[in-house]
């Protein structure tokens, strides 16, 4: 079986970095979706690709990986660089401000 090793991104919704200090071990689906020809649902017959395993850091995950004898590949994460302001977002309301804060 095949495994992918990854830590998720963050929410595309958010600023914040919740629920992305973790990393995943994901089964690869060896063979693709299958259609049902009753229904035309996608499905598979592979329950392995449905299991998705949580774990606190990567070494933890590829230990795991490797104790079971999984083929994986592991996924860096992209790290954003840090948008850190001079006086940051309160400075907009400072009551010692030299200028008009205006739009």
């Amino acid at each position: 079986m095949r495994a992918r090793i990854y830590q998720p991104a963050r929410n595309v919704m958010q600023s914040g970095t919740g629920k992305t200090k973790v990393w995943y071990v994901e089964i690869v689906p060896e063979d693709g979706t299958k259609i049902d020809p009753l229904m035309g649902w996608p499905g598979q017959t592979d329950v392995h690709s449905q299991v998705k395993l949580r774990f606190d850091t990567k070494e933890a995950a590829l230990d795991y990986a490797r104790e079971n004898g999984l083929d994986f590949v592991v996924i860096e994460p992209k790290k954003r660089k840090p948008n850190i302001r001079k006086n940051g977002y309160g400075d907009n309301f400072a009551t010692n401000r030299r200028t008009v804060w205006t739009h």
